[in-house]
């Protein structure tokens, strides 16, 4: 198996194999494929157009908008093996420090107090923290579940280093894409058997050896049970808390029918709005709805301001954590902070500027940095951050949007899901890694996003 493992950037670059840019070959699997999504649940609603709905409005209101196939790339993408087996083993320990620093109310306090006075939003996070936190209010338990997201760093100009997984993010709310990803790789599995990828490949092989599981479709809705259980009372219910018109509906329809299928929990989804209105605290402090006790609060939005061992195992997982991190520098009046700014102003194309917001979106890269900080009082500047730009390759393959194939220089992030539960007592239930995301998008486009129209859900070719 060693022989496989890509070990320095030139190696991993030409490893790989290679996909034809002419789609005409393609466009004869093009009705199977989406035939197949369709089938397995692979889908999104489309864009809504003002004023428009499918059908009588008067009978069928539900139906708001069509649904279409989710977009998807063709064919696997290249990812290194060791990389992709080094950051799954890695996830637990991320799950851990992160619920070690959620429990952390001096750290926290020092360093979002700071930034909430540069940024209303998380100022408003901040005081809702705050209140619950004076509240000292008593929880059965705490689920986490995470998704930290890794490009692969290997530049072009030095053949002779290792590729390296390098960490984006690390989401901790509505890590979305879990049910749909690990359709996805289904679909791979599907179409290599049903034609070889004989038409897409101009060298090289795949081989279902190459396309590990990802058991990410049912990981989310066990973790939450586990949660559940903790509350001891078998008729609550779980809460998810959606977005209004939400298109990627059908990645948290796939948690919502595991939970009731593996576990018989129901789940009610509620916008913020309709929490407000719909649901009650009783006497006790129990959260009702409908007089049933809600057990859960499943978040799959409230980012963004539109939502509202031994020392020596120690060190050496501390290491490990360090490894896959970038170099990320504050933007603030510290002296740290005036040389980061300094550098990024003077070489942006090496930087991405950040905010504390989750949602993708956000983000400022390349020579569009100096004129948003330009812009910033250094009050304001303390709501972003400096990240080292990583370099991650690119490499042909055929994307498959609404029916039509594209042929595109394309890179590939990687998500890893992680599951965290704990009960009162500190006692850990369950820390794992549950599954993976793949998303691929055109190497001339920086942000990822799935439903805006940025990229693919894609699935591993391990390499």
């Amino acid at each position: 198996m060693t022989s496989r493992l890509a070990k320095t950037n030139s190696e991993f670059l030409t490893f790989r194999p290679k996909y034809t840019s002419d789609t005409s070959k393609l466009v004869h699997h093009v009705q199977a494929a989406v035939d197949w999504e369709a089938t397995h649940g692979l889908l999104l609603k489309a864009p809504k157009i003002e004023g428009q709905l499918i059908g009588d409005e008067s009978s069928v209101g539900w139906l708001d908008s069509a649904l279409i196939p989710a977009p998807v790339s063709f064919a696997p993408s290249p990812v290194p093996r060791k990389e992709f087996e080094k950051v799954v083993l890695l996830q637990p320990i991320l799950n851990q420090l992160f619920d070690k620093i959620s429990q952390d109310h001096e750290f926290l306090t020092s360093t979002l107090e700071s930034i909430g006075s540069a940024d209303e939003f998380t100022a408003r996070i901040f005081s809702m923290y705050m209140k619950l936190h004076d509240l000292n209010a008593t929880k059965p338990g705490v689920i986490g579940i995470h998704r930290s997201d890794y490009l692969i760093h290997a530049p072009e100009g030095e053949p002779g280093a290792s590729p390296k997984a390098k960490q984006v993010e690390f989401n901790t709310i509505a890590a979305s894409f879990a049910s749909l990803s690990s359709i996805v790789g289904d679909f791979h599995r599907y179409m290599l058997a049903r034609t070889g990828y004989k038409d897409l490949l101009e060298s090289g092989a795949i081989s279902e050896e190459q396309l590990p599981e990802n058991e990410s479709l049912t990981s989310i809705g066990d973790a939450i049970a586990a949660g559940f259980d903790l509350y001891s009372n078998k008729d609550a219910v779980v809460v998810m808390i959606v977005q209004p018109g939400e298109r990627n509906v059908f990645d948290q329809r796939w948690v919502e029918k595991r939970l009731w299928e593996r576990h018989q929990i129901k789940v009610v989804r509620l916008s913020f709005a309709e929490v407000h209105d719909k649901c009650a605290i009783n006497s006790s402090g129990r959260l009702l709805i409908d007089g049933k006790e809600i057990a859960v609060a499943y978040y799959r939005s409230g980012y963004a301001p539109t939502d509202f061992p031994s020392e020596k195992e120690w060190d050496e997982e501390a290491a490990r954590v360090r490894e896959c991190f970038v170099g990320l520098y504050p933007l603030d009046g510290s002296a740290e902070g005036q040389q980061a700014y300094a550098d990024a102003v003077s070489s942006p194309a090496s930087y991405v500027v950040k905010p504390q917001r989750e949602g993708g979106g956000y983000n400022t890269y390349g020579e569009d940095i100096p004129a948003l900080l330009d812009g910033l009082l250094e009050e304001e500047r303390k709501a972003y951050i400096l990240m080292d730009l990583i370099r991650a390759p690119g490499f042909k393959n055929v994307l498959l949007r609404e029916g039509k194939l594209v042929s595109s220089e394309v890179v590939s992030e990687l998500g890893i899901y992680g599951l965290w539960v704990r009960g009162a007592d500190g006692r850990v239930i369950v820390n794992k890694h549950g599954g993976h995301l793949l998303r691929t998008k055109a190497s001339d486009v920086y942000e990822g996003g799935v439903a805006a129209g940025f990229a693919v859900i894609d699935s591993p070719l391990l390499v």
